[in-house]
């Protein structure tokens, strides 16, 4: 009896614990994206109405410089928008309503820079609670493998269940773990992370199709 409760009581402190990881992981997550915007978004276009003003004046009088800050305003332009798509994808990549996981798992490869190789049914469709598990698990692994690292991705339907695997060339999952297997859990999936010599990190995980 007193075994049962003492395991009892530690499922429910690991449960808090899961549930403050989660909430402080995404309060990590909104400040990132708020720093993003101050330093990357919002710089551009206090730039942009600062050169704005100043073509305006040289419009009349010195069109072939009104011409040259028109090109920077063109260029910062077009890197608030880089920069502003970047952060959506961050949010809520687009790609997962009308491509699916393969086409979300293609970019996010692409946009860091990873050699990656997949193995993901291009049709693939499940819940979006659970294609959005798998897309942020892959892409905390392909973030931390970074540019010039290769990753072989492999999602699959099993009895019940999609399971898929990420194996990269190298790694810095220092912090990742528990935030990845909160995520997993909570959806009543599970999770393993391991290295392995030689080959890499890998990080194996199965997400139930029904609660």
């Amino acid at each position: 009896m007193r075994e049962t409760l003492d395991r009892l009581l530690l499922e429910v402190a690991e449960l808090r614990s899961s549930r403050r990881r989660l909430v402080l992981a995404a309060d990590v997550d909104r400040r990132l994206i708020e720093r993003e915007l101050h330093d990357g978004v919002q710089q551009h276009l206090v730039a942009l109405a600062v050169t704005l003003q100043l073509a305006d004046r040289a419009v009349d009088a010195d069109p072939p410089a009104a011409k040259a800050l028109l090109a920077e305003m063109a260029r910062d332009v077009r890197q608030a928008l880089e920069e502003t798509a970047q952060l959506a994808q961050r949010i809520h990549p687009p790609l997962l309503d009308p491509g699916g996981l393969a086409a979300a798992l293609r970019w996010a490869a692409s946009s860091t820079g990873v050699r990656a190789s997949l193995d993901v049914a291009a049709g693939a469709r499940f819940p979006p609670e659970i294609t959005e598990g798998i897309y942020w698990c892959c892409l905390e692994a392909l973030e931390q493998a970074g540019a010039g690292g290769r990753a072989t991705v492999t999602v699959r339907d099993e009895a019940g269940a999609v399971a898929f695997d990420v194996l990269v060339d190298r790694s810095r999952l220092d912090a990742a773990p528990d935030r990845l297997r909160d995520r997993v859990e909570a959806l009543g999936g599970r999770l393993t992370i391991r290295r392995e010599p030689g080959h890499g990190t890998r990080i194996s995980g199965s997400l139930p199709l029904s609660g």
